[in-house]
């Protein structure tokens, strides 16, 4: 969320859906997001071939807070490639 630097982490197949569910504009979104609106993408990760690798990213991001959940992202880690999968169980 933009000045309150505050970061939520989701997977879903139709991100600029989620991003509108999650600003009010259509209907869902996470209780979560609603106090801080509006939200914006601060880095799009994926795709990934399935759902369930999806969710290991998912994991291991929401295990960080913040900013460093950006950097995660940003720094590309390799092991999160699609030419890496098998993906590791942990982000060490």
């Amino acid at each position: 969320s933009g000045p309150t630097g505050r970061t939520y982490v989701g997977i879903t197949p139709n991100l600029q859906a989620r991003l509108a569910a999650h600003n009010g504009d259509r209907p869902g979104g996470a209780r979560a997001t609603r106090a801080h609106r509006p939200w914006a993408f601060g880095a799009v990760h994926g795709p990934y071939p399935d759902r369930g690798l999806a969710s290991r990213a998912e994991a291991c991001l929401k295990r960080r807070r913040g900013h460093a959940r950006l950097a995660w992202v940003a720094e590309g880690d390799d092991r999160w490639r699609p030419d890496q999968w098998p993906l590791p169980l942990t982000d060490d």
